[in-house]
């Protein structure tokens, strides 16, 4: 009978955002959404700005906002090198929307990189949606 649970570990720049057995992982790639549960088929993926949801074998499910990285997938362990990942509590959501109205002048100005507009307006609503 397969092991119920795997191993993730969630690596950012300053930290050790969270490391733990759980039942289920599900979070955005470039390709899409994903759900991952033991057992799964090895894969390497791009994250994509979203809101990875942590099912712990409790059955709590934490939620957290994933907004860059790689994810590495095997049979018994997750690991997602993060560029930027936070808790809800650890939000500044005022922050995160002047961000917003940055990106959003720079977009409609066509001012500067539209692909890195586009990405900070993204990163900004992920992180009002997930602070609410």
């Amino acid at each position: 009978m397969a092991d119920k649970t795997f191993r993730l570990k969630i690596i950012a720049p300053e930290r050790i955002f969270y490391e733990d057995d759980v039942a289920f992982v599900e979070f955005r790639t470039t390709e899409g959404d994903i759900g991952i549960y033991p057992g799964h088929i090895a894969l390497t993926s791009i994250v994509a700005p979203g809101v990875i949801k942590i099912h712990t074998p409790s059955g709590e499910i934490k939620e957290a906002a994933l907004l860059d990285g790689f994810a590495e997938i095997l049979a018994d362990q997750v690991m997602i090198l993060a560029e930027a990942v936070e808790w809800p509590e650890e939000i500044d959501v005022n922050r995160a929307k002047e961000a917003q109205i940055r990106a959003e002048r720079r977009i409609k100005n066509e001012d500067g990189d539209m692909d890195r507009a586009e990405l900070a307006l993204k990163r900004s609503i992920v992180r009002q949606r997930l602070a609410r």
